[in-house]
């Protein structure tokens, strides 16, 4: 009996330092789908050093949540309501990046890690923009690219797509998002090689 009423009242306890929240989950999460994929079954070898490394995009920390940033003037930021991605924008970009390199040019794309350092190729750079320009109804994904090879100079570009929305609403901005981030990757893929 004295066991059971300790444990009811630690339940108690505890009950009263965690919260569920109030609000309701949202409808649906968003993500990102490459227009270009890599087949099942492709196999693709060759030398760690020729092998192209991808790295994870820098991002500011208005990009740094599941959340879409809105800009609502130069200097405000917003987040639209309902809007939640499956994982940080940085991540979802930079696996349609990979995805769209590998398939498109049919290169060996690896990770840091799995190049074990030999690698030659590196891509890298950063996830400037990504969400809704709310003055204009318009989304935004800006993406500063570092091409480095061993030997050769440093080559830096800016790539940007812009897609119009006919409304402020997770389902079409998500989807403008999709194709304008697919635009850019398209581009980068062609600048690669």
């Amino acid at each position: 009996m004295k066991r059971s009423l300790i444990l009811l009242a630690t339940v108690g306890t505890l009950a009263g330092c965690v919260s569920f929240g109030a609000s309701e989950p949202p409808p649906f999460l968003m993500s990102l789908t490459s227009d270009i994929k890599v087949d099942g079954g492709v196999e693709r070898s060759g030398q760690q050093a020729d092998a192209l490394v991808v790295r994870l995009p820098s991002s500011p920390q208005k990009l740094n949540t599941l959340r879409v940033p809105v800009q609502t003037r130069a200097t405000g930021i917003a987040y639209l309501k309902d809007a939640v991605w499956v994982d940080k924008p940085v991540r979802l970009f930079h696996g349609m990046l990979t995805e769209t390199i590998a398939a498109k040019n049919e290169r060996l794309v690896l990770t840091s890690t799995q190049a074990g350092g030999k690698a030659e190729h590196y891509l890298s750079g950063e996830l400037v923009n990504f969400g809704l320009d709310g003055p204009r109804l318009e989304v935004v994904v800006t993406y500063d690219a570092v091409k480095m090879k061993v030997g050769q100079p440093v080559e830096k570009r800016r790539f940007e797509a812009r897609e119009p929305v006919f409304t402020a609403e997770p389902g079409p901005v998500g989807e403008s998002l999709n194709k304008a981030a697919n635009k850019v990757v398209d581009e980068v893929a062609d600048w690669i090689g």
